[in-house]
């Protein structure tokens, strides 16, 4: 009896563990990492580049799923008086606050060992610069200061696209920093449609969201705008050379989909229509890199 509890004790803590690294989110990170080490591959996909393709997305991982465990420390207090955020394992007194720290610390200290000795400095590199962004420039300090947090914290979020480009490559192009675009364009109307949701809850943190501060209307203006500027951006990739004109087709009529979805609200009264679009803007980034892959391999292969 005691060591089947203990076996049950041992396999929540583990789950708590890995709740702290945002697994959610981490996929998405690491989705948008592996579609520019296929474009920035000017050679063969032999046996080679599937062992950095492994090795990238394993230190990318870490990097990303450390910096969750580090933000899941700093905003404990806010989490504590979210009810979306309440039941996180450090909230909940699952975790305590210093072991969530330490376990952050320790999964980028291994994902940058990895990433130096598997793909290259300058990955590596990236990698835990998206880390001290994400923690410290938009947890610790734009993200309880201003409502522009989500627009210049985005670029956190944008860095995994230099990091898989920068493991292939070695060096930085003005490729990869196009996708950095359009992943950085991509998070305001993401997380807005979401903060409509829940504005009353920031309100009771103290969070500074863009609807609590300027009100529901001009986040939906924000939203619209932001989304056609998107729209616009993963268009460019055909005309630049990046990519066919399936790709346009394709982003094009994803792109459609996202801005009617964010004119409908900006049109509709109230906040009904935020859930719909958040939901598509969760799919709408990974069908866009999707779709950048498919191209790519189509006209390779042709």
């Amino acid at each position: 009896m005691i060591a089947r509890s203990t076996a049950t004790d041992w396999r929540e803590t583990v789950k708590n563990y890995v709740k702290l690294t945002k697994p959610t989110i981490v996929g998405l990170l690491l989705f948008t990492t592996v579609i520019p080490m296929f474009l920035a591959r000017e050679g063969p996909y032999d046996a080679s580049f599937w062992a950095l393709v492994f090795w990238t997305l394993v230190g990318g991982a870490l990097a990303a799923g450390g910096a969750g465990a580090i933000n899941m420390y700093l905003d404990r207090d806010i989490d504590a008086r979210m009810s979306r955020t309440r039941q996180r394992p450090i909230p909940s007194n699952r975790i305590q606050p210093i072991h969530a720290l330490s376990f952050g610390i320790v999964l980028n200290l291994i994902a940058f060992v990895v990433l130096v000795l598997t793909a290259n400095l300058l990955a590596a590199v990236l990698a835990m610069i998206g880390t001290f962004y994400y923690t410290v420039v938009y947890t610790s300090w734009l993200k309880r200061r201003t409502t522009q947090n989500i627009v210049i914290g985005g670029a956190a979020g944008a860095i995994p696209p230099l990091v898989g480009w920068a493991a292939v490559a070695g060096h930085l192009s003005a490729e990869p920093l196009l996708l950095f675009a359009i992943i950085y364009y991509w998070t305001p109307p993401h997380f807005w449609a979401l903060a409509l949701l829940r504005q009353v809850e920031y309100a009771r943190a103290g969070i500074p969201m863009l609807p609590v501060v300027a009100g529901e209307q001009a986040t939906k203006w924000q939203i619209l705008l932001y989304t056609v500027l998107l729209v616009a951006i993963t268009a460019l990739l055909t005309p630049l050379g990046m990519a066919g004109p399936l790709y346009l087709v394709l982003a094009l009529a994803l792109g459609a989909i996202f801005i009617r979805g964010a004119y409908r609200l900006y049109r509709q009264p109230g906040v009904s229509a935020a859930w719909p679009l958040y939901k598509y803007s969760s799919m709408y980034l990974a069908l866009v890199f999707a779709a950048m892959l498919i191209d790519h391999l189509i006209m390779r292969w042709w």
